[in-house]
């Protein structure tokens, strides 16, 4: 594939390493300073890409989603902070005919643990005596708290389990890549699943197989969906 990377960041230069090592051509390499508004994302730029990876910052994903989309090429994008315009940006998707598929997390071990944490969800409903939380650890140049990941795992945890709101705890301290705790606690017993990324390197794996898989795809995608198709 040729794949173009909007962004310049430790992700996006993690992509590029990776999709490179896949055996993928890098046709386009486009960082923040070239891109204001959007406005380096053009149809003479990217007219031969099969997919975009967008990794940037969260006041300028829209612009770029945006823009990808007005141009017809797919796009995968992990950055966080914007999700309260995701309906604007899928309205867009679906008028245009593309293909978007956004995730704030691409580790394959963390969708495992989201899918075990809505069964665990499951089985707590309707008993008693059990407290939910969740704590995640990010290195301190993180700009979002709590971790679009966290937001998502607090959603699917309530849907499952409406009985209990399971508060975030953000801590931005370090270097940690990222990592994510359900603690549940009772009177006499705990239980805690967690998952640690050590190496952003993790999230540069799922992406790269998240844009191969949305090659030849039309509507809006999650990472979830890449992996598990319709699965519950």
């Amino acid at each position: 594939m040729r794949l173009a990377i909007v962004g310049a960041g430790r992700m996006a230069r993690a992509v590029a390493e990776e999709a490179t090592s896949r055996g993928h051509e890098i046709a386009v390499r486009l960082g923040g300073s070239e891109n204001p508004d959007g406005h380096g994302i053009t149809r003479a730029r990217f007219h031969d890409v099969d997919a975009a990876l967008e990794f940037t910052r969260p006041e300028a994903a829209v612009a770029n989603l945006e823009q990808l989309i007005c141009i017809g090429v797919p796009v995968v994008t992990g950055t966080t902070g914007w999700q309260e315009q995701l309906p604007r940006v899928e309205a867009l998707v679906l008028e245009r005919n593309g293909a978007l598929l956004h995730a704030p997390n691409f580790s394959i071990g963390m969708q495992i643990f989201l899918h075990t944490a809505r069964d665990l969800g499951r089985r707590l409903r309707g008993r008693h005596g059990f407290d939910g939380s969740i704590v995640e650890r990010h290195h301190r140049g993180k700009l979002d708290a709590p971790s679009g990941t966290a937001l998502a795992l607090q959603t699917l945890l309530r849907e499952a389990d409406p009985d209990r709101d399971y508060p975030i705890t953000s801590v931005r301290s370090g270097w940690v890549p990222g990592s994510h705790a359900l603690e549940i606690d009772a009177a006499y017993e705990s239980l805690q699943v967690t998952h640690v990324a050590r190496d952003r390197a993790v999230f540069a794996v799922g992406a790269v197989l998240a844009a191969e898989w949305l090659i030849g795809r039309r509507g809006i995608f999650t990472f979830e969906q890449a992996l598990f198709g319709d699965e519950p």
